[in-house]
């Protein structure tokens, strides 16, 4: 077998454009491109105002099955799906996230695709790009700064120090910063507190940013975000603090979408990264919408599996920003279904066609969850060399009995010419006009309503079990106004429960809720359940141990 290529040399050997010419692809005349090098640039505001009038295109969603060590290749497959759809002769756009520095040096690497599905240039990407998440952890942390400055000179808001909700940020995986006293040090530093850090793709100001529509709508969301309470537990702004208008200033740049392009020259927006299993899970609404009005096609993803990031996605996405999907792929691998049926990592290179079957029960669940939305489906299988005939066939069966179909998918290895019956699928499901999407709540439900009809219709648990004291703050919510808002669940990534290692497709389960936290400016609940952390930690051996500067000052090691 001929040697493998890692993802950061292919990237390297990429055959580039200019930026200029990508966007020229798209209809973005030079003028409206704001380049970062040669090979970036953001789209301006007035292009994309200008915009607004066009007809758009068919939105189509990327999603997943619960992740594994194993590797799924959801981005991949978003990368691979783009391509596909403009070698099949449609004018297609890929909408992706912006990679955290947390992973990329953490265990889970980027977020630029793979092997010969990749969006380049991969370094930029992974690292610190346009500097949109610097912009984002700054407009925060300046946030920050001026509750503690304005308590030091003298509380006239009358802020409770005891009820400062506000953390801050920073984008890195630290497990130490997750609990901290501040103000230390006497009277010239404030008053002492706990206080703590969150990952900057856990702020509420990403989220604002990825559903703000303009600059306009960024701005009175910032000053809708609810940084504290006074002793009767009326709540403070960060308008009160006049602070709205100068973080607006630090995010005017990073609200305008990033455009790159893929390996095979077709354009990428890269905007945004809110985490799906601690935030919303998507790209901004700016980069998606705007695509719509350029494209015949968007393929978007929504991060982890179909429970956490297409639940969010239509549920909070779509249904803030009216957008409507027309069809929605579901990516699985062989190796992942096995180790949902039970193998260990070091044993997926056997094959084992009953544990493929066992571990299909996880792949039909998320199946029938993206139907619950009306949103017509297709599975992608992303192939390994490692996948046999009776394994691949094995899949495609148990899809076919569920009344839907799998197709398998050699992009990472063969770029677009690998996925072309996928692009050829998912514009038969997008033309034929069977999408009926529709969320899964209405906005007048209950807020503790809304969670349960999330744990037991897309977890299939038994119910959301929450101390007094979370319903009551519920409820103390909906009587301030809150009540409309969807909830954004906070949660292992790795199961349909609350336990990270329990796999498959399980059922029965209660779904603890520790924590909830109004997110006001951004315009949702999030829901803290089990043992999810906001601000993750590192793992025993770090991705940052392999990642390094070669003789020729080229970077390796990311992926």
């Amino acid at each position: 077998m001929a040697e493998v290529k890692s993802d950061i040399e292919i990237a390297r050997a990429a055959s580039k454009k200019q930026i200029q010419e990508i966007g020229a692809k798209i209809g973005i005349p030079t003028e409206h491109l704001l380049p970062y090098g040669h090979d970036k640039a953001k789209v301006s505001a007035e292009f994309i105002k200008s915009v607004k009038g066009n007809r758009d295109g068919k939105l189509i969603l990327v999603t997943a099955i619960n992740p594994t060590p194993a590797g799924e290749g959801k981005t991949t497959t978003t990368v691979g799906l783009g391509d596909g759809l403009n070698r099949i002769g449609k004018k297609a756009i890929v909408c992706i996230r912006e990679a955290s520095l947390g992973p990329n040096f953490g265990v889970k690497g980027g977020a630029a695709g793979g092997g010969y599905a990749q969006v380049v240039p991969m370094e930029d990407m992974n690292l610190h790009f346009t500097g949109d998440f610097h912009a984002i952890t700054t407009a925060h942390n300046l946030l920050s700064a001026l509750i503690d400055n304005h308590i030091y000179w003298g509380n006239d808001l009358g802020i409770d120090i005891r009820r400062v909700v506000w953390r801050r940020v920073m984008d890195m995986n630290d497990r130490a910063l997750r609990e901290i006293l501040c103000s230390l040090g006497g009277v010239a530093n404030g008053f002492p507190r706990e206080a703590g850090f969150d990952i900057t793709v856990a702020s509420e100001v990403m989220a604002i940013l990825c559903l703000a529509t303009d600059l306009k709508d960024l701005e009175k969301r910032l000053g809708d975000i609810i940084v504290a309470y006074r002793r009767d537990k009326t709540p403070v702004y960060a308008r009160d603090l006049k602070a709205d208008g100068a973080m607006a200033v630090l995010l005017k740049d990073a609200m305008q979408p990033n455009l790159v392009q893929t390996l095979e020259n077709n354009p990428a927006f890269v905007h945004g990264g809110p985490f799906a299993n601690i935030a919303h899970g998507c790209n901004s609404v700016v980069a998606t919408t705007t695509a719509l009005k350029l494209a015949d096609y968007v393929v978007t993803e929504a991060g982890f599996g179909a429970d956490l990031g297409a639940e969010k996605f239509f549920d909070i996405k779509c249904r803030k920003a009216g957008l409507k999907p027309a069809a929605a792929v579901i990516v699985a691998t062989v190796r992942a279904l096995k180790m949902n049926g039970g193998v260990k990592k070091e044993d997926l290179g056997a094959e084992n066609v009953a544990a493929v079957k066992k571990g299909c029960a996880n792949l039909g669940r998320h199946i029938e969850n993206v139907k619950q939305f009306g949103v017509p489906a297709v599975v992608a299988i992303n192939h390994f060399h490692s996948d046999t005939e009776a394994e691949i066939q094995a899949v495609k069966d148990f899809v076919a009995s569920m009344g839907e179909e799998a197709i398998l998918c050699k992009h990472w290895a063969h770029g677009s010419a690998g996925i072309e019956e996928l692009a050829n699928k998912v514009v038969a499901l997008a033309e034929s006009g069977g999408s009926q999407f529709a969320p899964l709540y209405p906005d007048a439900m209950p807020l503790f309503e809304k969670i349960n009809t999330i744990v037991q219709r897309i977890y299939r648990g038994s119910e959301a079990i929450a101390d007094k004291s979370v319903r009551d703050q519920l409820h103390a919510w909906e009587q301030a106004g809150y009540g409309k808002l969807p909830v954004c669940m906070a949660k292992t990534q790795y199961s349909f429960s609350t336990d990270p290692n329990l796999r498959g497709a399980p059922t029965g389960h209660t779904v603890p809720v520790r924590e909830v936290r109004l997110s006001a400016g951004a315009g949702f609940i999030v829901v803290i359940c089990g043992e999810v952390m906001t601000m993750p930690g590192l793992p025993k051996t770090p991705s940052s141990e392999k990642i390094f500067l070669n003789e020729m000052g080229q970077i390796e090691g990311l992926f």
